[in-house]
């Protein structure tokens, strides 16, 4: 494997995605690998609730707002589309949300302990062997 320069590093499209039929909605929703700043965004979303219970439908918005991006690959929602998103059909929202864990390398588990782990950037399956069914954007 050749070694990157900065250049080729900042070049190189790592960002695997996969377009997920949602039969509930009508049609696909192209599902995206996180970036670094998409993970610390739901990860602060996530420890925004502290040691409170943490409403499934609203995690699972969060992490579809991080993960889910138009044709272009520009992100589909921001985080003020949370309650938007939590607004469709559960079957809609479990559906996108379990394309998004497999994807990232996230179970339930994993999705839990981020919460918890506030000093913990990363999981313990960082989703690197992810790959894409689709052709990067």
């Amino acid at each position: 494997m050749k070694l990157l320069n900065k250049a080729a590093f900042l070049a190189a499209n790592d960002l695997a995605h996969e377009d997920v039929p949602v039969p509930q909605l009508g049609g696909s929703v192209r599902i995206r690998v996180m970036t670094g700043a998409a993970r610390d965004e739901f990860q602060e979303y996530m420890r925004s609730f502290g040691e409170g219970p943490r409403p499934t439908t609203a995690i699972h918005a969060a992490l579809l707002v991080q993960t889910c991006v138009e044709e272009s690959g520009e992100p589909m929602f921001t985080m003020d589309d949370i309650e938007l998103v939590r607004g469709k059909s559960v079957a809609a929202i479990e559906t996108m949300a379990a394309a998004a864990m497999r994807i990232n390398g996230l179970g339930v588990q994993a999705v839990d302990e981020a919460a918890k782990n506030s000093g913990s950037d990363q999981s313990d399956d960082s989703g690197s062997d992810s790959h894409s069914h689709s052709e990067n954007p």
